[in-house]
């Protein structure tokens, strides 16, 4: 196990030293953990606004110094700012109103969704299944349409196309696409290791 990984494992079990309050709880560890140590895409405040940024850690994280800037030096890229909030926006449509923190998760999403890696890589998730437990908690009704399994971050682009009527793609369906590959392959092999088996990852 490298250095990094190790500290991000030490991170995490600092941030859930006391008891788990909800299954965000667990996945908003791991991404701060990565986070900390430069292993994500997410900019500073987490990618969120300063206030959110704050609540989110007196929620979760009240006891652990958490930095405000992004230890990679990742910044947000204005420039995609009307990209952003139609990200924002679909999450929004789709969201379980029953969930508090439901705002904090959607802030997290778009700002990876702005990376060029793959989705839960970029938010520092420790791997692909946590990304689909996360969105299917958090967003039933979205993540049960993607039926087929197409990567995440492809799958939230290709809605908001289709939200605007926009058909980009002119294969006759997928399985005949040369590209097929680049939406529905494999993402485990980006990180050389996570820190758990599947079996034994938060969720």
């Amino acid at each position: 196990m490298t250095l990094q990984h190790a500290d991000r494992e030490t991170i995490y079990s600092q941030l859930t030293q006391h008891t788990i309050s909800d299954a965000n709880h667990e996945w908003l560890a791991c991404m701060v953990a990565s986070w900390c140590v430069g292993n994500s895409l997410l900019p500073d405040y987490l990618g969120l606004e300063c206030h959110d940024f704050a609540a989110l850690k007196q929620h979760y994280f009240a006891d652990y110094p958490l930095p405000e800037l992004a230890p990679s030096g990742q910044q947000l890229d204005f420039a995609r700012m009307l990209e952003r909030q139609d990200l924002i926006n679909l999450l929004k449509n789709y969201r379980n109103p029953e969930i508090v923190e439901i705002d904090w998760v959607i802030g997290l999403l778009v700002a990876g969704c702005l990376g060029n890696d793959h989705l839960w890589h970029d938010l520092g998730l420790w791997s692909r299944s946590q990304l689909t437990a996360l969105l299917n908690y958090n967003f039933p009704e979205l993540a049960a349409r993607n039926t087929h399994d197409m990567k995440w971050k492809k799958f939230l682009y290709k809605q908001l196309c289709e939200a605007e009527g926009l058909y980009l793609c002119r294969a006759p369906s997928c399985q005949v696409c040369v590209d097929y590959g680049q939406c529905y392959g494999s993402e485990e092999t980006v990180m050389e290791s996570t820190p758990h088996s599947e079996e034994t990852n938060p969720p």
